[in-house]
């Protein structure tokens, strides 16, 4: 807990609070003066809005202020302050507001404790629980990009829940969704597919510094030495080449490990059919095109995940974009966070037929392993990812251009796991994540598996520019604190 000083500041909003300028709240709330007299126990010619005034009084003298509940808090006690708390009519009431009248939440800073933190003392608040081990639950940043609801099992994405994006949506409109007012430049989707298309074939010249050490490393880390080329910057020239950087070089790695030649960009073609024309050699299919166009729709942004946290700890420094997309790159190579999709094809292959999927599956859980597919950090349901996707890869399956016998396997163990993990671990929320459909669903556009955590990163560039771009535009330098817990010098 922080050690506040006895001081509260009154932080009054009054052209969104006051009712034409006459001290009235809005919405039936008491009026000012009332508000100051009964409540504050102080009289309005006492009370100067933005200047600080000694709060103990005030707590003693009633435990609620306009609405605001001081309740007992003894984790705080020892520092003389008590928490605040809406009290739950006056939250409806807010609720029920008009829109022009929302900011009515900034009610809430009507009472705001100044904190003092030069008296910090780590080792007195060593038991309390003033950190959480991987920030969980930690609020560390304000974003208009994306919000993810685990409880609904919810993605909505720039105001645009992800059920109607994956349907409408291209990659190139959903990348000028995301970058919508944060570069110099304003641009709907088809400019964006221009300037996209001409720059793969500019990108493309770095494809020759692919030598035969590089080539030897896994796809994404092949493709993070060369985007690693590119020249830093944060302005609209920096964030195009780092969109088109690696829907280029993931594709001329490949096609050059599997001893091909790579394939030049077409300026003309939109960004998902020329990745499949670049990995293949070959036009693809509507229905291929609509698949990888709904996967990286799909893919584009979620929240504040390891690699966005880290793209944008990197630009809270101003480094760059490039810089912010390498950091990202590499926290989203990690087993834990991206480097997952490959494994779940693997899963499918031991498992070999449907019969086998409910023993493989228990004697997995038996030796302590993760079913790989099941289970996500946030999401306590359903991740909608993985439905938006198990949507996407239909029309591949009607068409004939998947084999149907991986997809019956794949309905068979995810029955099967999920009816197992009930069991298992009743107490603990484990369905379908977004790595399952996504095993499936590049493993039929013809992508190796080894090389889905690098088109998970074609996808994911953009939600990396976009925070960057936000972290730097409004953000301040990241710098958390620590805990020391280590051993303390000797006293002399």
């Amino acid at each position: 807990m922080f050690r506040p000083s006895r001081r509260i500041t009154a932080a009054i909003v009054e052209s969104a609070l006051q009712d034409g300028g006459n001290g009235r709240w809005q919405h039936g709330i008491a009026p000012l003066d009332s508000v100051c007299r009964n409540c504050l126990g102080l009289s309005p010619a006492s009370v100067t809005f933005g200047k600080p005034h000694d709060v103990g009084g005030i707590v003693k003298t009633s435990p609620w202020i306009a609405g605001i509940c001081f309740g007992p808090d003894t984790a705080a006690t020892h520092i003389g302050v008590q928490r605040l708390w809406l009290g739950s009519e006056f939250f409806e009431r807010l609720l029920g507001c008009q829109p022009r009248h929302f900011v009515l939440f900034t009610l809430i800073n009507f009472i705001k404790i100044d904190v003092n933190q030069s008296k910090l003392d780590p080792v007195a608040r060593k038991g309390e629980n003033t950190m959480k081990n991987g920030l969980e639950d930690v609020i560390a940043a304000e974003t208009q990009l994306s919000d993810v609801d685990g409880e609904a099992g919810r993605l909505i994405i720039r105001g645009v829940s992800l059920d109607h994006l994956v349907s409408t949506a291209t990659y190139e409109s959903v990348a000028a969704l995301l970058l919508d007012g944060l570069t110099e430049r304003h641009f709907g989707p088809a400019e964006l597919g221009d300037w996209l298309g001409e720059m793969r074939v500019r990108i493309f010249a770095h494809v020759a510094a692919l030598q035969s050490d590089l080539l030897a490393l896994p796809p994404v880390d092949a493709m993070r030495v060369l985007i690693a080329r590119l020249p830093d910057g944060e302005d609209f020239e920096a964030a195009l080449r780092l969109l088109a950087a690696p829907a280029v070089f993931l594709p001329a790695i490949l096609r050059l490990q599997a001893g091909n030649e790579p394939v030049a960009p077409d300026a003309s073609l939109p960004q998902a059919a020329d990745i499949l024309r670049m990995l293949t050699g070959r036009m693809p299919s509507a229905e291929q095109k609509a698949a990888l166009d709904a996967y990286l729709v799909t893919i584009s942004d979620h929240g504040l995940n390891a690699s966005t946290f880290a793209s944008r700890v990197i630009a809270s420094t101003r480094a760059g974009l490039t810089s912010s997309v390498l950091a990202a790159i590499s926290a989203l190579k990690g087993p834990l966070h991206g480097g997952a999709p490959g494994p779940v094809l693997d899963m499918f292959d031991e498992i070999g037929v449907s019969e086998n999927a409910r023993g493989w599956l228990g004697r997995a859980l038996d030796r302590g392993e993760r079913l790989m597919g099941f289970g996500h950090r946030i999401y306590r349901v359903r991740d909608p990812r993985a439905d938006a996707l198990k949507k996407a890869l239909r029309p591949l399956v009607l068409a004939g251009q998947v084999d149907r016998q991986r997809v019956e396997l794949s309905e068979a163990v995810e029955r099967a796991a999920l009816a197992v993990l009930r069991e298992r671990k009743p107490d603990r929320p484990l369905d379908v994540n977004v790595e399952f459909y996504t095993a499936l669903l590049l493993d039929a556009l013809g992508f190796p598996r080894e090389s889905f955590t690098g088109v998970f990163a074609i996808g994911r560039t953009v939600g990396w520019i976009a925070h960057a771009r936000e972290q730097a535009l409004e953000g301040r330098l990241i710098r958390p604190r620590s805990i020391y817990v280590g051993p303390v010098p000797q006293a002399a």
